[in-house]
């Protein structure tokens, strides 16, 4: 893989294009599976406190020789640690696992289905990056409501919001949202949980790399119109995107390829783009190799 670009957050820090992501992920797997991925050049790993595999993340760190300041580690609060005190207690708990002196990026994983717990847990995170632990601070799964209350009751605005988002689920509101006040929009769940591997329409695609590469805007004249694929464009063509892969079974072959085309595409025709991709618990070290090199 050629070297991986850099974006800008909105607190002058950067992020990789590419990354790798490790939910579901066994802890006692993560390091072997982070190693294969920094060696064909990825730099950016994201975890989280749920995943339950931080420890094995710290481990994939210590024993790289790739400096720490050119590597990129996002993780995440759980809900139970929400609130300022709590947020705290949570942060310690990571970076003790990641055996880390920082984190590049840290996301609240998700706002409460009630109450403002996120809006202490945010001046919280405020005071980390403050005292230099975090490099960046983001949200993930906030919907517009949430992200007001924080621009209206804190002094920062998020760097990065991570939500689900693909074909079937497009979240134009709050993309706009997003560009509007400079929040970088990561992309989890591209594939919708592996539910669009079976469409047809992506299976087209997914079989026909170098015509998606070489005829984007011509994507829509040779796929199923029940897929509107000018979604796919106009999302990888909005704000700054990262996308999160997950190579699932039984279909990796499938998905491999799609990954692939779609890398294709986005490295190609929108180099503001940010990029993840990500291995589910099932995959190896073997085939995140083989996917990366073929990105």
């Amino acid at each position: 893989m050629s070297e991986v670009p850099n974006l800008t957050l909105n607190d002058g820090n950067t992020i990789p294009q590419f990354g790798l992501g490790v939910w579901q992920v066994a802890n006692d797997r993560v390091a072997a599976a982070i190693q294969t991925a920094f060696d064909a050049g990825y730099r950016s790993v994201d975890t989280a406190a749920l995943y339950r595999n931080e420890s094995g993340v710290g481990v994939a760190v210590a024993a790289t020789d790739i400096p720490r300041e050119d590597l990129f580690v996002t993780t995440k609060l759980w809900n139970s640690d929400q609130g300022y005190d709590g947020a705290m207690r949570g942060f310690d708990e990571s970076i003790r696992k990641l055996k880390l002196e920082y984190v590049d990026l840290y996301l609240i994983h998700w706002p409460p289905r009630s109450g403002t717990r996120y809006l202490d847990a945010w001046k919280a995170f405020e005071k980390l990056r403050a005292d230099g632990r975090v490099r960046s601070i983001g949200v993930s799964n906030f919907h517009l409501s949430h992200l007001r209350r924080i621009f209206d009751e804190t002094e920062t605005v998020p760097a990065v919001n991570q939500i689900e988002l693909h074909p079937n689920l497009t979240q134009t509101q709050l993309r706009e949202f997003h560009a509007e006040h400079g929040i970088l929009t990561e992309a989890y769940s591209p594939l919708a949980q592996g539910k669009l591997v079976r469409d047809k329409a992506i299976g087209v695609l997914a079989t026909r790399p170098a015509a998606v590469h070489m005829a984007v805007p011509q994507v829509s004249s040779f796929v199923d119109r029940r897929l509107e694929i000018t979604e796919v464009r106009q999302l990888l063509a909005r704000s700054r995107v990262v996308t999160l892969c997950g190579l699932v079974r039984p279909r990796w072959d499938l998905q491999k390829r799609l990954a692939v085309a779609v890398a294709e595409v986005a490295l190609s025709e929108y180099p503001d783009g940010i990029w993840f991709v990500e291995l589910a618990s099932h995959g190896d070290a073997a085939f995140v190799a083989s996917t990366i090199a073929g990105c």
